[in-house]
């Protein structure tokens, strides 16, 4: 089973400008999610807690810099990478777009390639694991890119499940992540997985880390879930 595809929300009221994108994410491996409207993204963002946003500026209801200021503003939702599209080209525009809190913009008519490419970089940001990166914990070295995971220099033998759950809970360091929120990021939203079985894996996780020593880093939030240090 692999781990659960990067989620990209593409917020675009234009039917022909969204098949676009959407075609071109699914492409390049992306899980896509869609609304044409302000109001229909914030409650699609809360069903599918994407991973990046691309947001066109101009929306009917919400605007699209509105949004933008909204999410910006949660404690839940300000760590989400977003990328506004707009046909404005002005600089005032651009520069109020980022004051808000927009992580990147491009102006339309775009380069598919290079929106693309602004989509990856946003997403080794929101979920380094997915894009081959090296991430650091203490004493403990995750390689993405060979699955290979050390600590204190030595590595460490992990189940490809195990893996993904350590991989996901060192991109963020301290987030306490719930039972459901570690199904959906390590076997996916589409698949029915009793919430005890993340104890079971994170059970094994802790073993494996632990076999030659050390403190247990994985900490239980009791009513909560798990979290990493």
């Amino acid at each position: 089973m692999s781990a659960a595809q990067p989620c990209v929300l593409v917020v675009e009221d234009e039917a022909a400008q969204r098949e676009v994108l959407v075609y071109n994410l699914e492409a390049e491996g992306f899980e896509v999610v869609m609304a044409d409207s302000g109001d229909d993204a914030l409650l699609v963002f809360e069903e599918a807690q994407p991973d990046v946003v691309v947001l066109d500026w101009m929306l009917p209801g919400v605007s699209g810099i509105e949004l933008c200021r909204r999410l910006k503003s949660s404690p839940k939702t300000r760590g989400t990478p977003i990328i506004m599209l707009t046909a404005r080209g002005e600089e005032a525009d651009r520069v109020r777009g980022l004051e808000i809190g927009a992580d990147d913009y491009v102006v339309k008519p775009y380069s598919v390639i290079e929106l693309m490419a602004r989509v990856r970089t946003q997403l080794r940001r929101a979920r380094p694991s997915t894009v081959g990166e090296m991430l650091e914990f203490e004493d403990i070295v995750l390689d993405a890119g060979t699955h290979r995971v050390k600590r204190n220099g030595r590595e460490l033998k992990l189940g490809p499940t195990e893996f993904r759950l350590l991989a996901t809970l060192m991109e963020k360091p301290g987030r306490v992540w719930s039972r459901e929120q570690l199904l959906d990021r390590v076997w996916g939203r589409d698949i029915y997985v009793d919430t005890r079985t993340v104890d079971v894996h994170i059970g094994r996780l802790r073993k494996a880390l632990c076999r030659d020593g050390g403190t247990d880093p994985v900490r239980t939030v009791r009513g909560a879930g798990y979290a990493l240090g």
